[in-house]
């Protein structure tokens, strides 16, 4: 069983995978090529995805009974001993000034402007 997700890809390259896979949502196909078909549609997608990105996963015999690979993703497999593991990367997106300003407060007892003085005295216990 081979299954190819692609994201932000030319209709093209969507067009050339029905040729051997379903497409049963948008971008995921699924189907059972062999294993030269599944190397030889792997190159073409990661030929042709221009600034989109692919996963291919498909069975195998290890431990784990599937491998995958990436192309142009974040995340990438990384070898664990035997065990196939998503690496992902450290650092969290930049959050954006809506979310920034309703974080709590760096000072625990003092509540964030913009409350009403029942809800403050109601929280913190003031009377």
């Amino acid at each position: 069983m081979t299954v190819i997700v692609l994201t932000n890809c030319p209709v093209g390259l969507r067009g050339f995978l029905t040729r051997w896979m379903l497409e049963i949502s948008v971008g995921v196909f699924i189907g059972n090529p062999s294993a030269r078909l599944r190397d030889i549609l792997w190159d073409e997608v990661r030929h042709y995805a221009g600034q989109g990105r692919a996963l291919l996963a498909h069975t195998t015999n290890n431990e784990q009974g599937l491998t995958f690979r990436t192309h142009d993703h974040t995340w990438h497999p990384t070898d664990h001993e035997g065990a196939t593991l998503i690496h992902r990367p450290t650092s969290s997106p930049p959050r954006s000034p809506a979310v920034a300003s309703t974080a709590p407060p760096d000072n625990p007892q003092q509540p964030p402007t913009g409350w009403s003085k029942a809800s403050k005295r109601r929280r913190f216990g003031k009377g």
